[in-house]
């Protein structure tokens, strides 16, 4: 019974019939990610103890009617809105709803049409769609970011490595503020700094390296974990790229690349060498060092050029001369390359690593760089699953991309070729991941993915995890490691930015030149040729000030657009879009106005796309 209190403001009005809790405050910051046929609500967790969930209303006007399009109340404040057409703007509140079936007053509205998408607005989508995991699955008081979007997820170390780039990505592209980049950075760095550093088994990290996943709130180790290498380098290739980004004055920027120094500068590389030059896998505080060793080829070249380019515990470059005695060379579908059947190995490091032009001992030996692995690697992947030697349903020349994922059977790092753990299941961050090294065979793969499965196989975060046609399972997670690559290779292919920026910094210049990378003879990143023998040569002269020619040859006809981009993605100018007969053609760029910094230039002929660097001084 209500008190004598309760009694009279309820019959003043002055408290609602339901009794003498207030409502659920309104959901706040809805926003929309609209593609093909499909609508993506996210809005601010509302923090009430008491809370049930949420009610998502849709309107085909701004003022109503507003009914539910799904009769349910979500627990989490995301919506993925299938039941719509193209071409047809809607809006969107939503309202929280409490224990008692209590609902708060309205969110804003947000509207969203939604249509067929271009190749750029495509990327678009599947690129912010993958930064918004880093967003909304970030605690925003640590900054660990969880492994999956499960409420019982650890925190991946890895994941706030790609994390912390993946920010840059929405800062130059405008899906959040600087500040509020900085702000999440400095709040992520500090807490890595600051938090239990030693050899108990409750800690954060021991000798500057951390556990592979941490508790998200309390940020101590998550059970019985090790002290990993591989992912506290993942983790330290944020750190460098967000201390290279963040450049300026403000304090914030200041203490974010003392934070990263010190974080870096801590790690004992040279600790985890404990049976020769190789680099072990890691430790825990019960049973001590691993008993494996990180040999090539695989993910760890980021690893062992981090170790070689400290400036306070490094390895000698004896460890690149026996990560790289470990390689397999093999021919597989007509390509020649390093062998990792998962392509995952084949990503990693160069979401950070411009490998482009440049060649260790064991590449200037077979002729290619370490880029040009990559897209063979993908490249074969792709004729394996064409090829389908065990028949397995919707394999093809636009369904393929073996990799460490989910699947029905579990967890497993399948590849190919030579194909390891096949059964049959494909995972969209393969192809995403592959997007410089292949962009003419990755995009219709990527587009027919979400053409065919779109209701099952898309969700809150763009692409989910995996899918297995054959046994009809589709994965219900997104993961972290599988949307780093995807919205930071996006990035690389359109504008190199990731690269740009991770490349300058000192340790990355010395772990490279301690491994004995040298430039190509030209001084060029080689122009591997598309399909159809397509080419994009260098640009000259660069740098720039006046005028700058950008050639091309053509083995067939083809309709052509040959574009320049600066760092934001932003064309600059469209120097050919049009037909152009088979041979060598040149277009020249008029730089006088343009301001001085590093520009993209994309050709596209047919289904054959390349891209090149330019410098106007």
């Amino acid at each position: 019974m209500p008190s004598r209190l309760g009694l009279l403001l309820l019959v003043s009005g002055l408290i609602p019939a339901g009794g003498l809790h207030a409502q659920p405050s309104a959901p706040e910051n809805l926003v929309t990610r609209a593609g093909d046929r499909s609508v993506i609500l996210h809005w601010d967790t509302v923090a009430a103890a008491d809370l049930k969930g949420y009610r998502v209303y849709r309107a085909p006007a701004p003022g109503g009617p507003f009914e539910q399009p799904v009769p349910a109340v979500f627990l989490h404040p995301h919506f993925v809105d299938f039941d719509v057409e193209n071409g047809t703007t809607y809006y969107y509140r939503v309202r929280a709803v409490d224990t008692a079936d209590r609902e708060s007053t309205d969110s804003n509205t947000a509207a969203a049409r939604p249509d067929v998408l271009d190749d750029d607005a495509f990327l678009d989508l599947v690129a912010q769609t993958a930064f918004d995991y880093f967003w909304y699955e970030a605690n925003p008081e640590n900054g660990l970011i969880r492994d999956r979007n499960t409420s019982t997820s650890a925190s991946s170390i890895a994941a706030v490595g790609f994390g912390l780039s993946a920010l840059t990505v929405g800062i130059d592209r405008g899906w959040i503020s600087r500040e509020a980049g900085r702000t999440r950075v400095r709040t992520t760095l500090e807490f890595f700094w600051n938090s239990p550093h030693g050899p108990g088994p409750d800690a954060t990290g021991y000798r500057g390296f951390y556990y592979h996943f941490l508790d998200m709130e309390t940020g101590r180790r998550a059970g019985t974990t090790e002290l990993s290498t591989i992912d506290t380098a993942l983790l330290m290739a944020g750190i460098l790229h967000v201390r290279q980004y963040f450049d300026g004055d403000d304090p914030d920027e200041v203490a974010i690349r003392a934070l990263a120094d010190s974080l870096y500068e801590r790690v004992e590389w040279d600790w985890m060498q404990v049976r020769g030059p190789r680099i072990a896998h890691g430790w825990k505080p019960e049973t001590g060092f691993l008993p494996w060793d990180w040999g090539g080829y695989n993910e760890a070249m980021i690893l062992y050029l981090l170790a070689l380019g400290s400036p306070t515990h490094a390895v000698g470059p004896e460890a690149w001369t026996a990560w790289t005695s470990t390689y397999t060379w093999a021919t597989h579908y007509g390509y020649s390359f390093v062998v990792f059947p998962p392509l995952f190995g084949h990503q990693y490091s160069h979401v950070w690593i411009d490998f482009r032009g440049i060649r260790d001992a064991y590449m200037r030996a077979k002729g290619i760089d370490y880029f040009e692995n990559s897209r063979r690697a993908t490249l074969a992947n792709r004729a394996y699953a064409i090829d389908n030697p065990n028949g397995f349903a919707g394999y093809g020349e636009h369904a393929w991309g073996l990799t460490a994922s989910d699947g029905p059977d579990g967890y497993r790092a399948r590849g190919a070729p030579p194909a390891q753990n096949d059964d049959g299941t494909l995972t969209p961050t393969a192809a995403g991941g592959s997007m410089p090294f292949a962009p003419e065979v990755v995009l219709p793969t990527l587009r027919h993915l979400y053409d065919t499965y779109r209701t099952r196989l898309w969700g809150r975060y763009g692409f989910r995890d995996a899918l297995n046609p054959t046994r009809g399972w589709f994965a219900t997670d997104h993961l972290g490691i599988d949307q780093g690559p995807i919205v930071l290779m996006i990035e690389n292919h359109r504008t190199g930015r990731v690269w740009d920026v991770f490349m300058q910094h000192e340790a990355v210049q010395r772990g490279l030149e301690r491994a004995g990378f040298t430039p190509v003879s030209t001084g060029q990143a080689p122009s591997p040729e598309a399909p159809g023998g397509t080419r994009l040569l260098p640009a000259y002269p660069s740098p720039a000030t006046t005028r700058a020619v950008i050639p091309f040859t053509l083995a067939v006809p083809a309709h052509v657009r040959l574009r320049v981009h600066d760092l934001l993605g932003r064309t600059v100018a469209t120097l050919v879009d049009g037909a152009r007969p088979a041979g060598r053609h040149e277009a020249a760029l008029d730089v006088a106005g343009l301001p001085a910094g590093v520009y993209v230039y994309t050709l596209t002929a047919g289904t054959a796309r390349a891209t090149g660097k330019l410098v106007v001084y």
